[in-house]
């Protein structure tokens, strides 16, 4: 899966779930806590993500997981 496949399900989950976000303020670069996203909002966009790349990732793998790019890059590694 490439980094865009992998982004774009990030962010339409992030969207989903935080509607009043600007799409434009998703990005690589950011964290979900920075968008004001609360800790079930994390979750809840993880497991979106996931359904919409068809995918599971072990619970373990995400205490790496930072800002957004290393969620995609944790999603591509399992995708």
């Amino acid at each position: 899966m490439d980094e865009t496949t992998a982004f774009e399900a990030v962010r339409s989950s992030t969207l989903e779930v935080l509607p009043e976000l600007d799409p434009a303020a998703v990005t690589l670069d950011g964290s979900l806590s920075d968008l004001g996203a609360n800790s079930i909002d994390r979750t809840e966009i993880t497991t979106l993500a996931m359904e919409r790349l068809d995918i599971s990732v072990p619970v373990t793998e995400f205490h790496a997981v930072r800002n957004i790019a290393s969620l995609v890059e944790l999603l591509r590694k399992y995708g």
